[in-house]
C-alpha cells in the first residue's frame, strides 16, 4: 500500500520537477563582421516542442538562415536532466551595435545580447574573417540590354568541408554563369586564403535604379574542437554563411534617337576574308566570303544576322552562322562568323554593296556604323564552263510561230442561210486551230526555258556544296540535276545515274563520295574528309563532252 502511494505521489511531483525553468542564449563570436554569419545557440532546460522557438524578432537586423534542433536526456546520480537546443545561423545586415532581442520559449525568455558588428575593412575584423566574399562589376552604369560581368571571389582561410554558392539577383535581368570556376591563393594581412572565382553575365531588361545582390555562400568549415585529451584533439564542422555586398546599378533606357536593331556595345568591328585570296575570279567557280562580327558587352544572341545583297549575275549560298563568346580582361566578348559562297554566272566587273551594322557606342553615347566598304571584283570567262545565255525573248514571239497559208477567195453571189453557216463554222475552226497552236508553242518554250534554268541552278548548288565540302548535299542534288540535263531519262537512284551517264571518271568520283559518307571509316570518324576537287574536275569534263556530242547546247554552269 505504501508503495502504491509513493508512485502516485511521484506522478504528481514529476511535472513540476522537470518543468521548463530557464532558457539561455549565446553566440559563437562577438564582435562579428557585417555580411558574415554567426551562430546563435538557444538552450531550454527541458524537452519541449521543437517549434517552440520564434525567430521572427531577429528579422529586422539579421538575415536568418537555417535552424537545427536537437534534444538530449542525461542521468547523473539518478538525477535526470533534459535539454532542447536550437542553433540558428544569423548574418548581420549593418555595422555598429546590434541587440539580439529576448526570445520566448513557452513563456520563458532569453536575456538580450549586445553584438558588435565590424565593417569588412576594419583592421579589427581581420582576425575574425575565416570566410568572406568580394564582388565587382565591369560597369555600374549600363544601357538596357547591355551586358555587364559580375566577378565573385570566395575567400576562405579554414578548411572547407562542403558548401554551395547561390546565383546573384537583379530585378528584371537575365543572369548566367560564364565559364568554369577558377581557383587561386592569396595572402591578405599576413593570412593565407584560398580563392574560388566565379563570373556571371548580367543583362538588364528594364531601365531604372537597382541593387545587384551578390551570391550567398552556405556551407561547413572545419574548426578545432573544444574537447581535448592528453593524446588526441578532435576536429568538428561548423555551419557558416557569408553574403556578398550589394552593388548599385543604374540602367539607362534606349535613346529615342536610335532606330533599328538595338545593339549597345563598347566596341563593334567587322572583318572579312576571301578564299581564294585573288583579285580576279572565273565564271562558275565559287568564291567564299567570310565576315566576322565581334562585339563587346553583348551576348551572342543579340548579334544580328548578316545578309548580302548582290548585283544580278552573282548568286549567294549562305552557310549556317556560327557564334561563340568568352570573357577577356573582365569584358564579355561575343562573335559570329558568317560564310557566303558566291558564284558568278557571267564574266564582267561586279560591285558588291557595303555591309553596314548600326550600333550604339556605350562609351561615347552616340550612334555608330561599322561597315565593310563596297568592293569591286573582276570575273573572267572560264573555258571549262558553258556560258551560253538563254534567249532574251520568249520562244513564242518568233515570227514563224504564226502559221500562214494560201489566201482563199470566196465569191458569194447569193446569200442563202446555209452558205453563211458554213462560212461561220470555217472561221471558228481556223480561230480554234490558231489558238491551240499558239498555246502549244508557248508551253513548249516556257517548259524548255524552265528546265534549262532549273539545271543551271542545280549545277550552281552542286558547285557551292563542293566548295563547302558538303558531300551529303552534293549526293542529294545529283539525281534531279541529271534528269534535267538528260531530259529523256528519268532516273530515281544514284545507281541508275551511274549506269546511264556512261562516264567512268564521274562514276569513280561518285563512288569515292559515297565511300567517304557511308564507308566503315566514315562510321568510325563520323564524317571523313572528302576532297571535292577531283569530283568538280570530273563533272566539268563530263559536261564538256556532253556539250560537244549534243546538237543543242547543254545547261550551263551559271544560273
Amino acid at each position: 500500500m505504501v508503495r502504491i502511494l509513493f508512485i502516485v505521489l511521484l506522478t504528481f511531483i514529476a511535472p513540476s520537477t522537470y518543468a521548463l525553468t530557464q532558457v539561455t542564449a549565446t553566440v559563437d563570436r562577438n564582435p562579428v563582421t557585417v555580411k558574415e554569419s554567426l551562430i546563435l545557440t538557444v538552450i531550454a532546460d527541458d524537452d519541449v516542442d521543437t517549434n517552440a522557438l520564434n525567430t521572427a524578432p531577429l528579422l529586422s537586423n539579421f538575415i536568418v538562415g537555417r535552424t537545427s534542433v536537437s534534444t538530449q536526456t542525461s542521468m547523473v546520480n539518478f538525477k535526470t536532466s533534459r535539454t532542447t537546443k536550437w542553433q540558428t545561423v544569423l548574418i548581420p545586415k549593418q555595422t555598429g551595435t546590434i541587440v539580439i532581442p529576448p526570445l520566448t520559449v513557452e513563456g520563458q525568455k532569453t536575456a538580450p545580447i549586445t553584438l558588435t558588428v565590424l565593417d569588412g575593412n576594419d583592421p579589427a575584423a581581420n582576425s575574425q574573417r575565416d570566410v568572406f566574399i568580394t564582388a565587382s562589376v565591369s560597369n555600374n552604369q549600363v544601357y538596357v540590354q547591355q551586358m555587364l560581368t559580375l566577378t565573385v571571389k570566395l575567400h576562405f582561410a579554414a578548411e572547407l568541408k562542403r558548401g554551395s554558392l547561390t546565383e546573384p539577383e537583379l530585378t528584371g535581368a537575365a543572369i548566367a554563369q560564364v565559364g568554369k570556376d577558377a581557383e587561386s591563393e592569396t595572402i591578405i594581412n599576413g593570412r593565407r586564403y584560398r580563392v574560388i572565382e566565379r563570373t556571371f553575365s548580367v543583362t538588364p531588361q528594364q531601365s531604372g535604379e537597382f541593387m545587384l545582390r551578390s551570391p550567398m555562400f552556405s556551407g561547413e568549415i572545419m574548426v578545432q574542437s573544444a574537447r581535448r585529451s592528453n593524446f588526441l584533439s578532435f576536429g568538428e564542422t561548423k555551419a557558416i554563411s557569408v553574403l556578398g555586398d550589394e552593388v548599385p546599378i543604374t540602367v539607362k533606357a534606349m535613346p529615342e534617337s536610335f532606330q533599328g536593331h538595338w545593339l549597345p556595345s563598347e566596341l563593334l568591328t567587322l572583318h572579312q576574308e576571301w578564299q581564294p585570296d585573288v583579285s580576279q575570279f572565273k565564271v562558275g567557280e565559287p568564291i567564299t566570303r567570310t565576315i566576322t562580327l565581334t562585339a563587346v558587352g553583348v551576348s551572342e544572341e543579340q548579334l544580328p544576322e548578316l545578309t548580302l545583297n548582290l548585283p544580278k549575275g552573282l548568286k549567294v549560298y549562305p552557310d549556317q552562322q556560327t557564334a561563340h563568346s568568352n570573357v577577356t580582361n573582365g569584358r564579355f566578348v561575343s562573335q559570329t562568323v558568317n560564310n557566303f559562297a558566291i558564284v558568278a554566272s557571267q564574266p564582267g566587273q561586279y560591285t558588291m554593296p557595303a555591309v553596314d551594322v548600326s550600333w550604339w557606342n556605350t562609351v561615347t553615347n552616340r550612334i555608330e556604323v561599322s561597315s565593310l566598304p563596297a568592293q569591286t571584283i573582276n570575273v573572267l570567262a572560264n573555258e571549262d564552263v558553258d556560258i551560253t545565255n538563254l534567249p532574251a525573248t520568249p520562244l513564242n514571239n518568233n515570227a514563224s510561230s504564226t502559221p500562214t497559208g494560201p489566201i482563199e477567195t470566196v465569191i458569194v453571189e447569193k446569200s442563202p442561210l446555209l452558205q453563211w453557216l458554213f462560212l461561220a463554222l470555217w472561221i471558228l475552226t481556223m480561230l480554234a486551230w490558231l489558238t491551240v497552236e499558239l498555246l502549244r508553242r508557248k508551253t513548249n518554250g516556257q517548259s524548255e526555258h524552265q528546265v534549262e534554268h532549273s539545271v543551271d541552278n542545280l549545277q550552281l548548288a552542286i558547285l557551292a556544296a563542293c566548295k563547302q565540302g558538303n558531300g551529303k548535299q552534293v549526293l542529294s542534288l545529283l539525281v534531279p540535276w541529271f534528269n534535267g540535263l538528260a531530259r529523256n531519262n528519268n532516273v530515281s537512284t544514284i545507281s541508275e545515274l551511274k549506269k546511264y551517264c556512261n562516264n567512268e571518271v564521274l562514276v569513280k568520283e561518285i563512288d569515292n563520295l559515297q565511300q567517304a559518307l557511308f564507308g566503315h571509316s566514315a562510321e568510325k570518324e563520323c564524317t571523313r574528309h572528302w576532297d571535292s576537287k577531283p569530283f568538280v574536275a570530273a563533272l566539268k569534263t563530263y559536261l564538256k563532252q556532253k556539250s560537244a556530242n549534243s546538237v543543242q547546247p547543254l545547261g550551263s554552269l551559271n544560273p
